[in-house]
């Protein structure tokens, strides 16, 4: 299939065969952002963790990681939902969504429909997965761009999320994270707009991973990757534009300051804004360029969000105008987390895995229950009965009403917020569950009662509590990973068995 591109992407893509790569608009690119969402692993890893395992001693900063039941997947979700309700857009409004990650959950399967469906995006929804380095979040950027300036599409969510993986034993595990950020971007409004691009590219090998290797590898000369790749493309990227607010990746947590220093040697009119977020989070891989530049899309000013990946170099040049819708949430929404042991962290990679007894699903991911009960599941769809106005969960095991017999129904979308009616903990479960476990039966606010698993150990749950749905990842059956929604007390931050606050 032909693509066309837009004046933007046109521009992108001859800027890496003509010695001037930047590009500057007299006029605002036909595209705003009208709000943004953030999300991060919610473990903390510290760098000095990890390093005094390996016998190299100190690091400063952290990482965030991921949980055990959390992937790039849970956290696109969690930051595309806040994203839409920020700008109070509903999901089903949505007329295209990009998602880039170098990390998606499947290498070949339904990766953006899995995601579509829990977000609850409408059927005629378009969009795919960027995926295959770092590069992937500014690349589902610029897709989304050239659909609205073609004026094919009058709004898109962008988002760009990862959870690398990294090999074990080597420098970049100290500092790998996790996290996730969502743009919802329109064609007309909007507190911040798109003013400049620069782009170059070279065909090295840094950062990758094989076919059917599961671990990140590193760049094999670190010296020649800082000297003759990463810097001097980082500096031909940037050239031109004259932002005084850059977030920029940093692959080893001191490259950032150095380009900053050869854009201004003088430190007065460029600011990296993107340390904070490299220091607290680690090296988020594609999410890495717009968790840098989230916080600041709320205060209005010049900035410049540029992406590395793979031999390639991007800059987006954007002019924030007022506050950003959801910006101010950002700082409160990375905040939540708790501290995590390396040998947890290893267990949750499944990097450490015990041996012994384990249950399997009876039921096959490709199976005919699957196929049929997923988009349900996923959606937290429910059928109330026209009769009674009972909400029956799941549908598709519910041909007739619970409560009445009724075999009408009307399809509904459950509430995500409820009360506690019972629960009980297991404290012994077969891999590969983890006890303890909560089963938590939960009443929620459309007047529907669900069962479903607790996104913590339990200590923090109680009869007539206030809980939400959260999407998590139950388990990895043969190779498939299997998603549902758990219950967690609301705006808590959640501690979890072993780990410290």
């Amino acid at each position: 299939m032909a693509i066309e591109h837009s004046r933007l992407g046109r521009a992108i893509l001859r800027s890496a065969k003509k010695p001037d790569i930047s590009v500057r608009y007299d006029s605002p690119v036909t595209c705003f952002v009208q709000s943004v969402g953030v999300a991060a692993g919610r473990w903390r890893l510290p760098t000095s963790d990890v390093n005094q395992a390996w016998g190299r001693g100190g690091g400063r900063g952290q990482s965030a990681v991921c949980g055990p039941d959390e992937d790039s997947l849970t956290l696109a979700w969690q930051a595309a939902d806040r994203a839409l309700d920020a700008a109070g857009l509903s999901p089903e409004s949505v007329e295209a969504m990009w998602w880039g990650t170098a990390r998606p959950p499947f290498a070949e399967g339904p990766s953006w429909t899995q995601l579509a469906a829990v977000l609850r995006l409408a059927p005629t929804t378009n969009g795919f997965v960027v995926s295959g380095s770092s590069h992937s979040g500014i690349d589902a950027f610029i897709a989304a761009l050239d659909a609205l300036e073609s004026g094919r599409l009058d709004n898109a969510l962008v988002i760009a999320s990862d959870a690398v993986s990294p090999a074990v034993g080597g420098a970049f595990e100290a500092i790998a994270g996790a996290g996730a950020v969502a743009l919802v971007l329109s064609r007309t409004g909007g507190a911040a707009h798109v003013t400049g691009a620069g782009s170059t590219w070279a065909p090295v090998l840094d950062r990758y991973r094989g076919d059917s290797e599961d671990e990140t590898r590193e760049s094999y000369d670190g010296r020649l990757f800082r000297e003759q790749i990463f810097l001097p493309m980082m500096a031909e990227a940037a050239a031109g534009s004259d932002a005084t607010r850059w977030s920029i990746p940093d692959p080893d947590g001191r490259l950032a300051a150095i380009v900053i220093k050869q854009l201004s040697p003088a430190g007065a009119t460029a600011a990296l804004i993107s340390g904070a977020a490299r220091t607290e989070l680690g090296d988020t891989g594609a999410a890495a360029p717009w968790l840098g530049a989230a916080a600041t899309l709320g205060e209005p000013g010049s900035l410049a969000v540029m992406a590395y990946g793979a031999g390639r170099a991007t800059r987006f040049d954007i002019e924030v105008t007022s506050p950003v819708p959801g910006a101010d949430r950002v700082a409160a929404d990375l905040a939540i987390s708790n501290t995590a042991t390396y040998v947890q962290v290893l267990r949750a990679r499944k990097r450490l895995t015990t041996t012994g007894e384990s249950v399997e699903m009876a039921v096959p991911p490709g199976s005919a229950m699957f196929v049929r009960g997923n988009r349900e599941t996923l959606g937290l769809l429910g059928a109330r009965c026209v009769d009674c106005a009972t909400i029956n969960i799941p549908p598709s095991i519910h041909p007739a009403c619970v409560s009445c017999g009724g075999t009408k129904f009307d399809e509904v979308q459950l509430a995500r917020t409820g009360s506690v009616q019972t629960f009980v903990i297991n404290h012994t479960m077969p891999q590969p569950f983890e006890a303890p476990l909560p089963l938590i039966v939960v009443d929620l606010d459309d007047g529907s009662r669900i069962q479903l698993q607790g996104a913590t150990d339990g200590s923090d749950i109680a009869i007539d509590a206030r809980v939400e749905l959260i999407l998590r990842r139950y388990t990895v059956e043969r190779g498939v990973p299997i998603y549902g929604w758990k219950v967690q007390p609301i705006s808590t931050a959640q501690p979890i068995e072993g780990v410290s606050s």
